[in-house]
């Protein structure tokens, strides 16, 4: 569905003998197969929403190219816009129009019959849990069923590939989670394939298949989320003493347990990595026993998409979004 090679984008700053170019999108090379959910993320500044205009042909592209929905962005960006739909993170609705009316105008841009788009617009609302909603102003509605109505709106003409731009910023932890699963519900009933931004690290593991991360204007990880989390030096192990002066003893005795990859101490805890904390820790605890040395505590932390992003990037996609 989504086929870019060398994607590159250039602005000009400044103004006369200060004018320079700004590389905001450096050679982003990306596939996207039909049917999946992916996942772009990237800190402030990393050239994602750029790379989403050009994709979305709302940005010609400086260089490179990028075929979505089989035509190319640049030389057929009417072709690519009557088969994708963009949902905009500001929304697309007016506060003072009936739902039902902004459902069939968009549609009557594509150039449909009113009918049908109507049709249309009815199902969808149906699918989306905007029941009795035809009829009441944007205005009036929740965050979450102005969302949902954003959706419907750039799903009416029927798009292979729909583009989502942080489609829960604001919404509620309810709302969010409602919101998931008719976005699951896109690719397992209607077999559309999703692209969504998204500062939400449970979001993008909770529902892309594969995460792609931007940073610098370049592509720096591209896998599912349990892959992507798996490249990290894996679970880690916090360790309590109940006695710190055993510190030196614990240290030793956990460097030569099978599987663990490092062993440090961090003030009171020690710090242990290992790809597989469930077949380590108890074996780990049984040569801590076998010293006599005892524990006040033990906790297992998985790597999380946010320790990944930290990872590649030097910063917290949660700051980012604060």
């Amino acid at each position: 569905m989504i086929h870019a090679r060398g994607l590159s984008r250039a602005f000009q700053t400044g103004r006369g003998r200060s004018r320079s170019e700004v590389l905001a999108v450096a050679g982003v090379d990306l596939d996207v197969a039909e049917g999946e959910i992916v996942g772009f993320l990237g800190p402030n500044g990393a050239g994602k929403t750029t790379t989403l205009r050009m994709l979305t042909t709302l940005l010609r592209p400086s260089s490179g190219s990028a075929a979505v929905a089989g035509f190319d962005v640049a030389r057929q960006p009417v072709e690519v816009r009557r088969r994708i739909g963009y949902v905009s993170q500001s929304g697309s609705t007016s506060p003072e129009s009936p739902a039902g009316e902004e459902v069939l105008a968009h549609g009557r841009l594509y150039g449909l019959d009113r009918r049908r788009v109507e049709a249309r617009g009815r199902e969808l609302f149906e699918q989306l849990d905007l029941h009795g909603m035809w009829t009441r102003r944007s205005r009036d509605m929740s965050g979450g069923q102005r969302r949902r109505l954003d959706i419907a709106m750039g799903l009416v003409h029927d798009p292979g590939l729909v583009f989502l731009d942080e489609p829960t910023t604001g919404l509620d932890p309810q709302a969010r989670a409602n919101l998931w699963e008719h976005i699951r519900a896109l690719r397992d009933e209607r077999g559309v394939t999703v692209f969504l931004t998204t500062h939400y690290l449970d979001e993008a593991d909770a529902l892309c298949d594969r995460v792609l991360v931007i940073d610098h204007g370049r592509i720096v990880a591209d896998g599912t989320p349990e892959a992507l989390k798996a490249q990290l030096s894996g679970d880690l192990i916090e360790l309590e003493l109940a006695d710190r002066g055993s510190t030196p003893l614990a240290l030793a005795v956990a460097a030569a347990v099978a599987g663990i990859g490092s062993a440090e101490q961090d003030g009171p805890l020690l710090r242990l990595r290992t790809p597989r904390a469930g077949r380590v820790v108890p074996e780990l605890v049984r040569a801590l026993d076998a010293q006599g040395i005892g524990l006040a505590g033990i906790e297992v932390r998985r790597p999380t998409l946010d320790d990944v992003f930290l990872e590649l990037t030097g910063r917290s996609l949660r700051e980012e979004a604060a």
